[in-house]
């Protein structure tokens, strides 16, 4: 989850090395968890190995803004390991040696200067360049494999 300066928020979820799988943008009122089912929704399906293409990650890593049992529950049912901080536990979780990647994605989509400032008034046309910047992010980050 990312805040931006009017109030909008991006929510994304990306891979191990840092590419977006899946992204949505909410207004700055609304929960980060009401979010989290969503974008497993969204992610596209993956081929790798012979059989059915993947549709849903082996486990979540999540700051406290996504910690509700309700969700937890939620991923579990989808065979999903839930891994998020609790609230009013003392951080030194360990969690952030896995969150720093999704922070480091947002930096750089923050190099895009359409999303760090919000000159939209249109959700539609600023998610459509947060969806423009996420491709660019892949496609910069692949050709450097």
């Amino acid at each position: 989850m990312d805040r931006g300066r009017n109030g909008s928020k991006h929510h994304l979820l990306v891979d191990p090395s840092g590419l977006p799988l899946a992204w949505t943008l909410t207004g700055g009122n609304r929960n980060d968890v009401t979010q989290l089912i969503p974008l497993l929704e969204r992610i596209p399906p993956v081929a790798g190995l012979v059989g059915r293409p993947r549709r849903r990650p082996d486990r979540v890593a999540a700051d406290r803004g996504y910690d509700h049992d309700k969700y937890r529950r939620q991923l579990r049912q989808r065979g999903i390991t839930p891994e998020i901080a609790r609230r009013g536990v003392a951080h030194g979780s360990g969690l952030g040696r896995v969150r720093w990647v999704v922070e480091r994605t947002f930096a750089w989509l923050h190099h895009y200067k359409r999303l760090l400032v919000r000159y939209d008034r249109r959700d539609e046309i600023h998610e459509a360049f947060l969806a423009i910047a996420c491709c660019l992010v892949c496609h910069r980050r692949l050709a450097s494999l």
